[in-house]
């Protein structure tokens, strides 16, 4: 039988089972806030008592975890996509985590780690701008940086720093 969809066809197969494996079958593709798993349950018709109930289960024994979720989500995303504090924010707001869990997790990035990740954008973007005039390189990166989570002044700060070294060289 298949895991996935079999038990959502099943009529003699309780809502709490299929709620159960609904959850698991989402959790095999990757962790997930438990507002998230919420929202596919009621996409998928499951009453909010018996998806209550199933995603208590799941905090219960740990397999869903909030804050772990919020932690792993900070330092993958700010390593892999580069984003600033207000963009972490926003895509942890977008996960449905809890504003405190996320203030925590948070809390973990200060503005060192900040700016060392916006840095490292740049450069990595910087050799494909080469053939552009300074102004253009400046505002494509400020840009960048914004729409990444990052604050003006930092943005403007870095690019213009990192500007100033890839022009010496």
């Amino acid at each position: 039988m298949d895991r996935g969809r079999g038990a959502g066809t099943d009529p003699d197969v309780s809502p709490t089972a299929r709620a159960r494996e609904i959850c698991l079958h989402q959790l095999e593709a990757r962790p997930r806030s438990r507002a998230e798993l919420a929202a596919v349950l009621g996409r998928r018709g499951i009453d909010p008592e018996t998806a209550d109930a199933v995603l208590d289960r799941l905090v219960e024994v740990g397999l869903v975890d909030d804050a772990a979720f919020a932690r792993a989500l900070v330092s993958s995303a700010r390593v892999n996509r580069g984003l600033g504090r207000r963009g972490l924010a926003q895509e942890l707001r977008r996960r449905g985590v809890d504003p405190e869990i996320s203030f925590v997790a948070l809390a973990e990035v200060d503005a060192d780690d900040e700016e060392v990740t916006a840095r490292e954008l740049v450069r990595r973007r910087l050799p494909a701008m080469d053939d552009l005039a300074v102004h253009v390189r400046v505002r494509r990166l400020t840009a960048l940086l914004g729409r990444r989570g990052y604050p003006f002044d930092l943005a403007v700060r870095v690019v213009t720093e990192e500007l100033g070294g890839a022009s010496d060289g």
